[in-house]
C-alpha cells in the first residue's frame, strides 16, 4: 500500500484536456463497395465524470462493430441546444441542457452492418430503472437525467449527428 501511496504522490497528475480529440471523422462507409451502418455514441459528463468510457467502448467492440472515430471535448450550449433541438418544448430542457454541458463528452463513431439498431438494444431504455439488466443504461446509469449515454435512432441521425459533432 505504501508503494501505491508514494507513487501516487510522485507521478505527474495526468492532464486532459476537453479540446483534445483522436481523429473525429466522417470517415465514408463501405467495405469493398458495400454500404455499412454509422451510429454516433456520445458518453454523456456523468460516464466520463465516472470513469465508464472504456466500459462503454469494450461493450461496442464485443459486438464486433468498428471504431471509426473519438472525441474528448466541451459541449457548446449552442451545440447542446442544436442537437436537443426537438426536446426544447420539454419542461425539463434547460436542466438538459446544463448538465450536457457541465463536464466534457465523449463522442464515437461506431460503423458496423445494424450497428444503429444494436447500439439502441446494448444502450436500454432511456429510465434506467426501466433499462433491462446487461444494458449500459441498466447496469450503469442511476436516473433518467444521467443515463449515462446517448446513441442515434436512425442511420439517417447517424450520420447527421458525426457530420455536427466532428466539426466542432
Amino acid at each position: 500500500m505504501e508503494t501505491v501511496a508514494v507513487l501516487a504522490r510522485t507521478a505527474p497528475p495526468l492532464a486532459v484536456r476537453p479540446s483534445a480529440s483522436i481523429s473525429f471523422a466522417a470517415a465514408s462507409s463501405g467495405t469493398r463497395g458495400r454500404e455499412v451502418e454509422q451510429s454516433y455514441i456520445m458518453v454523456k459528463p456523468d460516464g466520463v465524470q465516472r470513469g465508464l468510457v472504456g466500459e462503454i467502448i469494450s461493450r461496442f467492440e464485443k459486438k464486433g462493430f468498428l471504431l471509426k472515430g473519438l472525441k474528448l471535448f466541451q459541449c457548446s450550449k449552442d451545440l447542446a441546444e442544436e442537437h436537443y433541438k426537438d426536446l426544447k418544448d420539454k419542461p425539463f430542457f434547460p436542466t438538459l441542457i446544463d448538465y450536457i454541458t457541465s463536464g466534457p463528452v465523449v463522442c464515437m463513431a461506431w460503423e458496423g452492418n445494424g450497428v444503429v439498431a444494436s447500439a439502441r438494444k446494448l444502450i436500454g431504455a432511456t429510465n434506467p430503472l426501466q433499462a433491462e439488466p446487461g444494458t449500459i443504461r441498466g447496469d450503469l446509469a442511476v436516473q433518467t437525467g444521467r443515463n449515462v449515454v446517448h446513441g442515434s435512432d436512425s442511420p439517417d441521425n447517424g450520420k447527421r449527428e458525426i457530420g455536427k459533432f466532428s466539426n466542432n
